[in-house]
């Protein structure tokens, strides 16, 4: 099979996997496909109405067509009406039900998709994803359905009441299949392929709008305005210049169509009036086949646009059902996690990020319940690889990571993760209340006493009820109303509110002042009582009440103990050590 045939294969059964998304809406698509036939026969009806209209009330005065035709034509007209609004109405109707189905698809997914993908692809992608491509696809499962139905019915109507007047005329006509067919598959090609572009530079746009927005104070800070500025052009330019050069191969192909259908009605025009087909064409006659064949051009130039859409719609589809084919977070595990005690295991674990680039290496270590163990090391040295291997936001790629003596694949992700509090060092909040950041997710029904409670221990409390609307106040996007300290100690007491078992600091109180880690550490230590806890820090005081120190480097434990009894080695933690008493001091 040549690439050629492939890709029109290929685009076939995205096109059949679009129109698949209209059959949840049998019986709205069953009035919007009888409107259209209305709609389309009555064309026909209005064309086929010329030769009584003529023939019979002025050339032969016949008293009954002067009376019933002038009826005929309203009743027409009014069904036309009717056919219209109910395929226009409900076609629209579908369409945004579409919109609605495949957003919601697209949102599960990104939920659900592993955290390796977010390492990767662009947010301002995946937003435009969402907006601009799917709204391409609804086109083409309603809209484009709607032209394809309708005008093709018309089309079909108005050639068949063409023949039935007169075969010889409307070869003419039909021998411009062929030639019209050529240009609509060469005009679909390039259709398809700028459109794609067009996807891809639009989600280009929103990626820079998006990093700009997100990064504006840096912008500032360190002059980046024209650098921004140019970048933002050029990707503007690029989604301006495919989208000119597909406007100019919409233009250019319709009119050459029309141009083709011209052309056969003047040869048309011209042997009926020449006397060549005396005696078989009536005035009627070949007024009704010139008004069907002049009806024809309406229906001949929406199929010709419509190519542009379909393609366009085409291509979304592909980038939509390309997420949308992804394997979601593997969930397989077919036990259920249910304790409050939890002991932890990392056995000869092994990850890689990117293949063949280790970044831990050979890991063995084990934290018994209730115990308090602290990874500490240099930057990039895997530790907070280590974090996000217990609540399974990635897998090891060797070894085994044990919860209870289970592998923690053979959980549930649900029952893993609602085991497990987490605080890291970039805090994530939500354009929403301080209490619906508190209590988030399955916490959202908890009394507002447990929440306050969370927030007293983690030192919030008294900051959020000077806040404008206390626990109502809206924080932001990702909490922009509030300073680092402020938002780490919001995290902190989600943390406190979720009550688990497990609980992983990852430099949980990196953020805050000395005197704002001293009110919280009393808070952090109340919380580890009785707790498994993994503390990721380089601060003394969460280092040294730890019941035992790992110290990593380059993807290794090169050392562990208590914190006495590393320093009495002098070895790699006496080093950092020394390093952050001197940084601290």
């Amino acid at each position: 099979m040549s690439s050629t045939t492939a890709a029109a294969a290929s685009g076939m059964q995205i096109y059949r996997r679009l129109l698949s998304y209209t059959a949840a809406y049998r019986a709205q698509l069953g009035l919007a496909l009888l409107g259209m036939v209305l709609y389309a026969g009555s064309a026909t009806a209005f064309a086929a109405l010329m030769k009584p209209m003529l023939d019979g009330s002025f050339v032969d005065r016949d008293s009954e067509s002067i009376v019933w035709v002038p009826i005929m034509i309203v009743v027409v007209f009014l069904l036309r009406g009717i056919g219209g609004f109910c395929s226009t109405y409900y076609m629209a109707w579908i369409g945004w039900q579409i919109v609605k189905r495949i957003r919601r698809q697209l949102f599960d997914k990104y939920l659900g998709l592993p955290s390796a993908h977010f390492d990767t692809a662009s947010s301002g992608e995946m937003i435009s994803r969402v907006t601009f491509n799917v709204r391409n696809i609804s086109v083409v499962a309603a809209d484009c359905l709607t032209v394809l139905v309708r005008d093709t019915l018309t089309i079909v109507g108005l050639l068949g009441l063409m023949i039935y007047h007169s075969w010889k005329l409307s070869l003419g006509f039909i021998v411009l299949g062929p030639i019209v067919a050529l240009i609509v598959r060469f005009v679909s090609k390039r259709f398809r392929r700028l459109s794609r572009g067009i996807q891809d530079s639009m989600a280009q746009v929103a990626s820079v709008i998006e990093e700009v927005v997100n990064g504006q104070r840096l912008v500032k800070v360190f002059g980046g305005q024209q650098y921004e500025r140019e970048h933002f052009d050029a990707v503007n330019e690029r989604n301006r210049v495919l989208n000119v050069k597909e406007t100019a191969t919409r233009a250019g192909s319709s009119p050459l169509i029309q141009f083709l259908v011209a052309l056969a009605l003047a040869i048309i025009v011209y042997l009926a009036s020449s006397g060549v087909l005396v005696g078989e064409v009536t005035v009627g006659v070949f007024m009704s086949f010139i008004t069907a064949m002049m009806m024809l051009f309406a229906p001949l130039k929406q199929l010709t646009n419509v190519n542009a859409k379909i393609q366009a719609g085409v291509a979304a589809g592909e980038n939509v059902f390309a997420i949308l084919d992804v394997e979601s977070e593997r969930d397989d595990g077919q036990n259920s996690l249910e304790t409050d005690r939890i002991a932890v295991k990392f056995d000869r674990v092994q990850f890689e990020y990117q293949p063949g680039v280790p970044v831990l290496r050979d890991i063995s270590f084990a934290v018994d319940s209730g115990e308090v163990v602290a990874l500490v090391g240099g930057s990039g040295s895997g530790k907070s690889t280590i974090a996000n291997l217990l609540p399974r936001l990635y897998d090891t790629t060797g070894g085994v990571v044990s919860i209870n003596g289970q592998d923690v694949r053979d959980y549930t992700l649900a029952s893993l993760r609602h085991h497990i509090s987490y605080v890291g060092q970039d805090v994530t909040l939500f354009n929403d209340t301080v209490q619906a950041n508190i209590a988030y997710g399955d916490m959202r029904d908890l009394p507002f006493e447990k929440i306050r409670e969370a927030c007293e221990i983690a030192n919030a409390d008294e900051f959020i009820r000077g806040l404008r609307d206390g626990y109502e106040t809206v924080v932001g996007e990702n909490g922009v109303m509030l300073s680092g300290g402020q938002r780490q100690r919001l995290a902190i007491a989600r943390a406190i509110l979720k009550d688990a078992p497990l609980l992983i600091l990852d430099e949980a109180t990196s953020a805050l002042d000395t005197e704002s880690e001293r009110s919280v550490q009393q808070g952090l230590l109340e919380l580890m009582k009785n707790r498994t806890t993994v503390v990721i820090a380089h601060r003394l005081t969460t280092i040294e009440n730890a019941d035992r120190i790992v110290v990593m480097d380059q993807g290794r434990i090169v050392e562990a103990g208590s914190h006495a009894q590393l320093l009495g080695r002098g070895g790699h933690y006496a080093v950092l050590h020394g390093s952050v008493l001197n940084a601290e001091s």
